[in-house]
């Protein structure tokens, strides 16, 4: 690895991407009419011209960015895609264990592991394998969040309504871990936060999965849209075949996971009807 940057380097590369501002740019549909530049680029141009700049600049921080620096490009849905910048040795020390009595012990010399999302809460139920594993099955875009407890039963009780109003004002993917009576791990990430609806909601980067005991994701088939929807007295996710991929009760003890048409999936549970024995659900933003 090349030499470690300083704050004020880090600064200079971050200058260089705060000054390509959303006004910027024009919109796809008028760029046929405008001269392209530096200063006047498509969306889809952004890239390129980033490499270009790193390839052509003097500067010392440029000469050798591929080593050194990891770059976080992307876009969310109606907004402006932008780019988050961090240095490798920021990028491993910002891994963070959930599970501290887990963590092995790891020689300098030994090359890091998969950077592990950061977890602003302990988590009850996630070990540093179950966060790994469902990290790289997670769509791009919530790569670069860290995740956060937005509701547990340790903490907040059982009540699926007491889960509705915890993420009344949350807009973003969640992921739901369910541990079982029998110490079995599955779950669903979703694309939306868990709210009441009268139709089903969610896209396609939905899943269900399962640590039974290896990770196995069970992704949208594509057959219906029975993605998610919520009632007072139920949760359920995946639906068709008279039966649902996964079904939590009002209180959050009871549930059910059948295979169901939209993940084409197997039970999630040894027991396709089981009991809850804790439950958590996590934002990524």
């Amino acid at each position: 690895m090349g030499a470690a940057y300083s704050v004020g380097e880090v600064d200079q590369l971050n200058t260089f991407f705060v000054q390509w501002s959303p006004g910027m740019y024009k919109k796809d549909n008028n760029a046929r009419h405008q001269k392209k530049s530096r200063n006047l680029l498509v969306k889809k141009d952004k890239l390129a011209v980033i490499d270009e700049y790193f390839q052509n600049s003097m500067c010392p921080i440029a000469k050798s960015w591929e080593e050194n620096i990891k770059i976080l490009y992307f876009a969310n849905k109606c907004l402006e895609p932008y780019v988050q910048i961090i240095t490798i040795k920021d990028a491993v020390s910002r891994r963070q264990s959930v599970c501290s009595s887990d963590r092995g012990s790891r020689s300098e010399d030994e090359e890091p592991e998969d950077i592990l999302p950061v977890l602003r809460d302990r988590s009850q139920l996630l070990n540093d394998h179950h966060v790994q594993s469902l990290a790289s099955h997670m769509p791009a875009r919530t790569q670069v969040y860290p995740w956060n407890l937005v509701y547990s039963t340790a903490v907040h009780g059982t009540s699926l309504k007491t889960l509705y109003r915890q993420m009344a004002n949350v807009d973003c993917p969640v992921l739901l871990v369910i541990k079982d009576m029998d110490n079995k791990v599955f779950g669903a990430f979703c694309s939306h936060p868990f709210r009441v609806s009268n139709y089903c909601y969610g896209t396609g980067e939905t899943f269900l999965y399962s640590f039974n005991p290896e990770y196995k994701a069970y992704r949208w088939s594509g057959e219906n849209s029975y993605i998610v929807r919520g009632h007072l007295d139920s949760l359920q996710i995946g639906g068709g075949g008279g039966h649902f991929g996964l079904w939590l009760d009002s209180d959050l003890y009871h549930g059910a996971s059948y295979a169901c048409h939209t993940f084409n999936n197997q039970p999630l549970s040894t027991q396709q009807d089981f009991k809850v024995q804790d439950l958590e659900v996590w934002t990524v933003q």
